[in-house]
C-alpha cells in the first residue's frame, strides 16, 4: 500500500466529460451524472483500505447529498489485472453489498483518471451547478483504524452544502489521501491536476 495525498489543484477547472460503463450494465455520461445543485465526482475502488474504512460515510453522505441536489458517481480506474478485486464482477457485489446511492463505473482506459488528475482512493472532486471545481478535500478525518468520532466534523459533506447553497468551496481543504491509483504498466508516472 503506497500512501498518496491529493495535490493542490487549480479551483474553477471544468469538469472533463466522460462515457464509462456501469455496474448496472448501462453507459453513463458526466451529463447523466450531474446534479442541479453540485456534483461529486469520486475516485474509488474495492480493495484500498482508505475506501473501506470510509464506506459507511461515504453512502450516509452522498445520499444526504442527493436530497440537497448534489449527486455523485464512484469511478474505478485501477488496473484489475494486477489488482482483480477491482474488476467489474466485485466492483458490483461490493456496490450492491453497500447499497451505492450513485453509478459506480469503470475506467478502464484510465484516461478519466488522467483527465481528472486523480492520485489516489479515495480522490474526491466537488463541482458546483455549472461543473466547475470548488472543492477537492477529504471525505473526513476517517482513516484505516480511526472510526468516526462525535462531533468529527464531516468534511466533504460541508463543503458540498456550501458549494449548493453559494457556488463557492471552502477556503481551507484538507487533501484526501489513500492508495496509490494502480496504473498500467508504469507505477511510475507522474499525474498532476
Amino acid at each position: 500500500m503506497a500512501l498518496t495525498t491529493t495535490p493542490p489543484c487549480t479551483l474553477n477547472l471544468p469538469a472533463p466529460d466522460f462515457l464509462l460503463p456501469g455496474t448496472d450494465e448501462r453507459d453513463w455520461s458526466l451529463q447523466q451524472c450531474r446534479g442541479p445543485r453540485g456534483t461529486l465526482v469520486m475516485f474509488i475502488c474495492n480493495h484500498c483500505p482508505y475506501v473501506k474504512a470510509v464506506q459507511e460515510y461515504l453512502v450516509r453522505d452522498t445520499m444526504d447529498l442527493r436530497a440537497l441536489g448534489v449527486h455523485s458517481v464512484a469511478i474505478m480506474s485501477n488496473d484489475t489485472r494486477a489488482y482483480p478485486e477491482d474488476d467489474r464482477e466485485h466492483m458490483r457485489a461490493n456496490a450492491e453489498h453497500w447499497r451505492y446511492p450513485f453509478p459506480y463505473l469503470i475506467d478502464a482506459s484510465q484516461q478519466v483518471a488522467r483527465a481528472y488528475g486523480a492520485v489516489c482512493t479515495p480522490d474526491f472532486f466537488g463541482y458546483d451547478a455549472e461543473l466547475r471545481l470548488r472543492y477537492r478535500g477529504r471525505l473526513n478525518a476517517v482513516t484505516p483504524g480511526r472510526a468516526e468520532t462525535p462531533g468529527m466534523q464531516r468534511e466533504l459533506f460541508d463543503a458540498m452544502c456550501q458549494i449548493a447553497a453559494t457556488g463557492s468551496g471552502p477556503a481551507q481543504q484538507t487533501p484526501s489521501m489513500g492508495c496509490s491509483i494502480k496504473w498500467r504498466g508504469d507505477s511510475a508516472i507522474s499525474h498532476k491536476l
